[in-house]
């Protein structure tokens, strides 16, 4: 490739990626044709699909809620304090006064680790250690979230809503959550259970299963040699991220989404068709039977014109 045609190839991309949405909607659909035919593999595809939605979503799509929020009163002690960052698993506590909404700054875990013994503590002093707080309004891009970010080398900030209260918090890993996926650290939790019965023949099943462990539960072979998760192996089927409540059916189970958002499917409804169908077909026909013999058991009514079901 020669200079000039270089150039004029990343002046296409620029004029696409700043263009208008259709253009940029075509220039997608060029991408995924790419995809499938081995050209770029899916996860730069999805990477790069994540760049464009990074620009059209706001701080209130992906901020950890209000209610979600693991803080830290300014009166505790030290002991206190350690405590609930040993039990949160967190980083990054926003510190408050009397309410959630009197943010006076941020506390890192690990300026706590200076605190250890008894004689330090003594001397322990808030003000010594904490950050300032940074407040975003929930409308704020995500690209341009980001770029303040990097620039500032803040990895927190606290979500204030339009009467100045705060709504919740976002992070720098929140927003590349957006582009790269999940990111699962050492605090996460291991015991999660990805696999719920929420009724006759109905279960909840987090997004991120794996297969082999939905295979395990089930009895089942569902396999995907792109995919290691169930919420993947539904994206292929549907061909796109899903919204919240499409429904596809794969082998015997049908699957429901019930919480996605603009890059993954969160948790989805599974109901297994064929034992389902089949414990209905023997409820119609034990009601049939049941019928025939009560019209045989009366005398006044002969089974061939007892009444339909």
């Amino acid at each position: 490739m020669n200079k000039k045609s270089k150039t004029n190839w990343f002046a296409v991309l620029k004029e696409k990626f700043t263009g208008p949405t259709d253009e940029r909607a075509q220039l997608m659909q060029h991408l995924r044709d790419a995809q499938r035919k081995g050209v770029i593999n899916l996860d730069a595809l999805m990477m790069i699909e994540g760049v464009f939605q990074v620009s059209e979503m706001q701080v209130r799509d992906i901020m950890v809620p209000r209610s979600h929020l693991v803080v830290i009163q300014e009166n505790m002690g030290v002991e206190d304090m350690l405590s609930i960052v040993a039990n949160s698993g967190h980083s990054r506590f926003p510190v408050v006064d009397e309410s959630i909404d009197e943010v006076v700054g941020i506390l890192l875990a690990k300026d706590l680790t200076h605190y250890h013994d008894e004689k330090s503590r003594k001397a322990f002093e808030l003000k010594d250690i904490l950050r300032p707080a940074v407040f975003v309004p929930e409308s704020k891009r995500l690209n341009v979230l980001l770029k303040d970010f990097r620039e500032s080398r803040n990895h927190m900030a606290m979500v204030i809503d339009e009467y100045s209260g705060v709504a919740g918090l976002v992070t720098i890993e929140d927003v590349l959550e957006q582009i790269v996926g999940e990111i699962d650290d050492e605090h996460d939790a291991a015991d999660v259970i990805n696999i719920r019965r929420s009724g006759l023949q109905r279960y909840s099943v987090r997004g991120l299963t794996p297969i082999d462990e939905f295979n395990q539960y089930f009895d089942s072979k569902l396999t995907h040699d792109k995919f290691e998760t169930i919420a993947g192996l539904v994206m292929y089927e549907l061909g796109h991220v899903p919204e919240r409540g499409e429904e596809v059916s794969i082998g015997s189970f049908h699957f429901k989404i019930i919480s996605a958002n603009s890059r993954r499917v969160n948790s989805l409804q599974v109901s297994l068709l064929s034992d389902e169908n089949s414990q209905e077909d023997d409820q119609l026909a034990n009601t049939a039977n049941a019928r025939v013999e009560h019209a045989s058991a009366d005398s006044n009514i002969k089974p061939d014109k007892a009444r339909p079901v």
